[in-house]
């Protein structure tokens, strides 16, 4: 499913944090949107997921406008993870992310064992199996985060959005969760796309990049042509540095300010 930018300009108030970005995100693709707080992560997220709309240009999903599609097959073809997740219910962890599976149910509003399959396979990839009967209330913010991510993943839709999906995870977590990902975009070729402030992982699991500076400029391409150390260091304020041992390479800050 191709999710397609034509001129799309951001503005915050007076402020332009994107200037007519053209772009194309293709099927099987693993993107992560990079930039310094405030650049307009989260405003982007927003605008590809149907949610805001941007100050000029459009965005299409499969060639149609994301205004054009009706509501129920646009939550069956996009699925969104927000920043943040409130939950002011006492729920099991199964069926909080059953809740995703609502764009499917039919009749009578029940689930049946295709949606309790495919929240229990998607608990089982990030390694919430035997959390299935807890109550989400007790769950500490990295598991909570977990759990939403694996109902985004419930949800099977074509075109998944994440925003900042590896935040309160420890490390393991986060590479265990960018794995999940990735499987997600190769294996069944889905559209990924995250935003992160971890460049390296970035640079180690997502095959395309998109880095924002906040002041109009996107540099879209290859993960490694986009998040170099050049481009990088322009856009976070701070010279990096990037530094090889063996097959492994890594931004790293340098001593010296810009």
């Amino acid at each position: 499913m191709t999710l397609h930018l034509d001129h799309v300009v951001l503005r915050a108030g007076t402020r332009t944090l994107i200037e007519g970005l053209t772009q194309s995100i293709e099927s099987g693709e693993m993107w992560c949107i990079a930039g310094p707080n405030g650049a307009g992560k989260t405003t982007l997220i927003n605008v590809l997921a149907g949610l805001a709309k941007p100050a000029s240009g459009s965005v299409s999903l499969d060639g149609r406008a994301l205004a054009s599609w009706r509501a129920a097959d646009f939550a069956r073809a996009r699925a969104l993870m927000p920043q943040a997740t409130h939950d002011a219910f006492s729920a099991t962890v199964l069926d909080t992310v059953l809740l995703n599976r609502f764009p499917y149910l039919t009749g009578w509003g029940w689930e049946n064992e295709d949606d309790r399959s495919a929240a229990r396979s998607a608990l089982d990839m990030l390694g919430l199996a035997s959390f299935a009967l807890r109550d989400v209330l007790t769950l500490s913010g990295g598991e909570r985060q977990r759990v939403a991510l694996a109902a985004t993943l419930c949800q099977n839709a074509p075109l998944v959005l994440l925003d900042e999906p590896l935040a309160h995870l420890d490390l393991h977590h986060q590479i265990d969760c960018l794995h999940a990902l990735r499987d997600a975009a190769s294996a069944q070729k889905r559209t990924i796309v995250f935003s992160c402030h971890d460049l390296n992982l970035a640079r180690s699991f997502a095959t395309h990049a998109l880095l924002l500076d906040g002041k109009g400029c996107a540099h879209a391409g290859l993960v490694a042509d986009v998040l170099t150390p050049e481009r990088a260091s322009a856009a976070f304020g701070y010279p990096l540095a990037l530094i090889r041992d063996g097959g492994h390479e890594a931004l790293v800050p340098s001593i010296h300010r810009l």
